[in-house]
C-alpha cells in the first residue's frame, strides 16, 4: 500500500471511532478500520484479562465463521494458549517502546518469527484463512490486549511491512480507545449519584422523555414510583450525617432490589431523601408489586422510618399522559398523600375513583401564593 493510501487508512480508523457513540461502535470501527487498512477479510479486537487469565474477543468484523459473532458474550481463549501474551502482560513500556506485530500463517509461524502460536495456526486452517498479523495493544503503557487481522487461504501473505503497518494501527486504535474510556467515564458521571451509585435525576430526565416518546406511538406502558425516605432529617440531627448517607445508601439498595423485579427498570435518586424508579412495559399492578416491596423492604431498614411511596402509570385512569412533566407530577401527588396520610403502602395515582385526589392535586391549577406542592419537572 503507498505512503498516501495508508496515511489516509489511519485518518479514517481514528475518524471512525472518534465518531462512535459507546464502546461497541468504538470496538467495531477499530476493527474494521484495521480490516481495510491491511486488506484483511476478518479482523477481531480483544482485550486481555489478567484477573482471568483469558483472551476475551470483543468484536468481529469481515468475513465471519459460522461461530463468529460479532459482538460475542462468551468467546474467550485460555491465555495459556498463546504463550506470547505472557510476555505482555505484566510488562510496562514508556517513551513510545514496546512490542511489535507479528505474522502468522495456516502453515505455521512466518519466517524470521519463531515458535509459539500453534492455537493461532489451527485457527487459520480451521477458518479458511491463510495468514494473520497480530498487534499488541498498549493502553496507559501496559498491555490491554491485541488487534487482529486476517486474510483468506490464498491470498498475498502478510509481510514485514504489514507488521510494522499493523503496529501503527494498534497504537491508533490505543489513542480511540482511551479517548471512549474518557467519553464513558464522564457519561457515568454526568448521569450517576455519587453516593449511591444510582442513576441521578438527569438520567431520568433523559429515559423518562424516551419512554413518553414510546408511549404517545406505541401505547407502551410507562410507570414512574416516587420515593421519600421518611426521617431523614432525624437521623441526621441525632446520629450525624454518616449515618445519614448510610441510610441513603442502603435504601438505593433496596430500591435497586426491588427494581430488579420489573425488566429494564431504572432506579435513581432524585436528590436529598428522593428516589424513584421508571418502568417501561411492565404492568400497572407489577410496578405497584415491586413498590410495595420497597415500602415492606424500607420499613425494616435500620434508623429508617419507612417510606412514602407514590405510583403513577399510563394503564390507569389518570387522563392522557403527552409529557413526561404531567407524569412526574402525578407520582409526586400520590407520594405527597402517602406522606400526609402516613400510608405503609404506595398510594396509587387514579385508583380512588372518578374524583381521585391524587390526579385532582396534580392537575389543580397553583393558587395565586404559589403552589402548595412544588412540582419536579422541566417547564
Amino acid at each position: 500500500m503507498a505512503e498516501d493510501s495508508r496515511l489516509t487508512a489511519v485518518v479514517a480508523l481514528a475518524q471512525g471511532m472518534a465518531a462512535a457513540h459507546n464502546p461497541r461502535e468504538s470496538w467495531r470501527a477499530a476493527a474494521l478500520g484495521a480490516c481495510r487498512a491491511l486488506a484483511g477479510n476478518f479482523a477481531a479486537l480483544s482485550v486481555w484479562e489478567r484477573e482471568g487469565g483469558r483472551l476475551r474477543v470483543l468484536v468481529n468484523v469481515g468475513e465471519r465463521a459460522l461461530e463468529e459473532e460479532e459482538f460475542p458474550e462468551h468467546e474467550t481463549y485460555p491465555v495459556h494458549q498463546f504463550p506470547e501474551i505472557t510476555e505482555f502482560l505484566h510488562e510496562r513500556w514508556a517513551g513510545g517502546g514496546g512490542p511489535t506485530a507479528w505474522v502468522e500463517t495456516a502453515e505455521g509461524p512466518a519466517a524470521g518469527h519463531a515458535g509459539y502460536c500453534h492455537q493461532r495456526v489451527a485457527a487459520l486452517r480451521r477458518r479458511g484463512r491463510g495468514c494473520c498479523v497480530v498487534a499488541p495493544v498498549l493502553l496507559h503503557g501496559r498491555a490491554w490486549g491485541e488487534l487482529y487481522v486476517a486474510r483468506k487461504a490464498g491470498a498475498r501473505v502478510f509481510g514485514g511491512a504489514d507488521a510494522d503497518f499493523a503496529t501503527v494501527l494498534a497504537s491508533v486504535v490505543a489513542a480511540g480507545i482511551a479517548q471512549t474510556e474518557r467519553l464513558e467515564e464522564a457519561r457515568r458521571l454526568a448521569f450517576t449519584d455519587a453516593l449511591t451509585g444510582l442513576a441521578n435525576r438527569r438520567a431520568v430526565d433523559v429515559r423518562l422523555d424516551e419512554a413518553i416518546e414510546r408511549h404517545r406511538e406505541d401505547g407502551v406502558a410507562v410507570s414512574l414510583v416516587v420515593c421519600d425516605l421518611n426521617g431523614l432529617k432525624r437521623v441526621n440531627d441525632t446520629h450525624g450525617h454518616a449515618v445519614g448517607d448510610r441510610l441513603l445508601e442502603r435504601f438505593g439498595s433496596v430500591l435497586s432490589l426491588c427494581g430488579a423485579m420489573l425488566p429494564d427498570a431504572l432506579v435513581a435518586r432524585l436528590g436529598g431523601d428522593e428516589f424513584c424508579l421508571l418502568a417501561v412495559g411492565p404492568t400497572a399492578d407489577e410496578v405497584v408489586r415491586a413498590a410495595d416491596e420497597v415500602c415492606r423492604r424500607a420499613a425494616q431498614l435500620e434508623f429508617s422510618d419507612g417510606v412514602a411511596c407514590g405510583v403513577a402509570s399510563t394503564q390507569d385512569p389518570i387522563g392522557p399522559v403527552r409529557s413526561a412533566r404531567r407524569l412526574f407530577r402525578l407520582a409526586d401527588a400520590a407520594q405527597y398523600r402517602a406522606k400526609a396520610v402516613r400510608a405503609a403502602k404506595p398510594v396509587v395515582a387514579g385508583r380512588e375513583g372518578p374524583d381521585d385526589p391524587v390526579v385532582r392535586l396534580a392537575d389543580a391549577p397553583p393558587p395565586a401564593t404559589g403552589e402548595r406542592r412544588r412540582f419536579r419537572g422541566r417547564h
